[in-house]
C-alpha cells in the first residue's frame, strides 16, 4: 500500500469512527457534522469526475445539487399533504421513500446535465465557466419565483423520509446511509477512471486532437462525464435536503457551486479522496472557527490560498508528497 492509499484508508475509517464515538458519548450534533461531510464529499465526487477527469471547470453544479434537493422537497411535500403531483389520468403521487426520491433526483439531474452540457460544451475556457454559472443562476431565480413550493422562503418537510429497515430519524442511521452512498460513489469513480472511458476522457482533456484522430469524439466523452457528474451531485442534493428537512433556492446559488469547488481544490483536484479531505476541512473550519468569529471565511481563504500556492495536489497531495499525473 503506497502512502496515498494509506491516507485514503485513514480518511474513510476516520469518517466512520467519529459518528460511532459521538453516539457512544451522546453527541448527536457531531454525527450531523459527519453526515454533512459525507454529503458534501459526495457532491465533490460528482464535480471531480467533470473537473478532475474531464478538465471541465463548472460553476453551475449547484443546478444539479438544487434539482436533487427539490426532487426530494416536491415528492415529500405532496406525500405529507396527501396531494398527488398530477391528477388523473396522469396520476403521479408524492413519496416518502428515499430510494424513490433518489432515483427521481438522479434522473432529473441527469436530464438537466444533458441539456446544460449539450449547450455549454460547445464553448470552452472562460465561456464554459460563465455559461454553466448562467444556467445555475437561471434555476436559482426560477426557484425564487415558484410560489407553489415556497418561493424564496423555501419548503419545509416535517418528517425525514424513510428507508426500508432503518429509522432515518436516528442520526447514526441516516449517517450510515450517506456514508454507504459516498463509499459506493468513490468506488464507482475509481473504476470509472481506470476504465476505457475514463482513459479516453483523460486523453481528451490533455490532447483532444489525438483522441479525435483515432475516431473518438471529445465532445461526447465530455458530455457523458458531465451527465454522470450531474447525477452524482443531484443525489448529494437530495440527501442534503433530507438532512435539513428543508429545501430552498439557496441550493441553486453560485455560492453553493463555489463551495463544492472549494472542497475539491482543498482536498485535491483529480485525487480520488480529495472531496472527502476537502469537505472535512471545510466543515471543521466552519464548526470550530464559526463560533469564534462571523468572519471565519477569512481563515478559509488563507488556507485556500496556501493550498493553491504551495500544494497544488491539495491536502491529499501535500500529505502524500507527490503531485497527480496531470498537474
Amino acid at each position: 500500500m503506497n502512502r496515498e492509499n494509506l491516507i485514503n484508508t485513514i480518511l474513510l475509517l476516520a469518517l466512520a469512527t467519529v459518528p460511532l464515538w459521538a453516539m457512544a458519548n451522546d453527541a448527536p450534533y457531531t454525527i450531523t457534522l459527519a453526515t454533512k461531510v459525507a454529503i458534501f464529499a459526495l457532491a465533490g465526487v460528482g464535480l471531480n469526475i467533470a473537473l478532475g477527469l474531464g478538465g471541465l471547470v463548472s460553476l453551475g453544479h449547484a443546478a444539479f445539487f438544487g434539482i436533487g434537493g427539490y426532487a426530494m422537497g416536491i415528492l415529500a411535500s405532496h406525500a405529507q399533504n396527501f396531494e398527488p403531483i398530477m391528477q388523473w389520468p396522469l396520476l403521479i403521487e408524492g413519496s416518502k421513500s428515499m430510494p424513490v426520491i433518489w432515483i427521481t433526483g438522479v434522473i432529473a439531474s441527469g436530464l438537466a446535465a444533458l441539456i446544460i452540457g449539450a449547450l455549454s460544451l460547445r464553448t470552452s475556457g472562460v465561456y464554459f465557466i460563465m455559461i454553466t454559472l448562467a444556467f445555475g443562476q437561471m434555476l436559482f431565480f426560477f426557484a425564487i419565483s415558484w410560489p407553489a413550493y415556497g418561493g424564496e422562503d423555501g419548503l419545509s418537510i416535517y418528517i425525514r423520509n424513510g428507508f426500508p429497515g432503518l429509522n432515518t430519524l436516528l442520526p447514526i442511521h441516516f449517517f450510515g446511509i450517506c456514508y454507504t452512498l459516498l463509499a459506493l460513489a468513490l468506488l464507482f469513480s475509481a473504476k470509472l477512471a481506470k476504465s476505457p472511458f475514463g482513459l479516453a476522457l483523460n486523453a481528451a482533456r490533455q490532447t483532444p486532437a489525438r483522441v479525435e484522430a483515432v475516431g473518438l469524439s471529445p465532445y461526447r466523452l465530455r458530455l457523458t462525464a458531465f451527465v454522470i457528474s450531474g447525477m452524482i451531485t443531484g443525489l448529494a442534493g437530495a440527501l442534503f435536503a433530507d438532512l435539513n428537512r428543508f429545501v430552498s433556492p439557496s441550493m441553486f446559488s453560485w455560492q453553493t457551486s463555489g463551495e463544492i469547488m472549494v472542497f475539491l481544490i482543498l482536498g485535491g483536484v483529480g485525487r480520488l479522496y480529495g472531496p472527502v479531505a476537502g469537505a472535512a476541512a471545510f466543515i471543521m473550519l466552519e464548526h470550530f472557527l464559526g463560533g469564534l468569529s462571523d468572519y471565519w471565511h477569512i481563515y478559509l481563504g488563507v488556507l485556500l490560498l496556501l493550498v493553491v500556492l504551495f500544494a497544488r495536489g491539495g491536502i491529499i497531495g501535500f500529505l502524500a508528497g507527490r503531485q497527480v499525473a496531470h498537474d
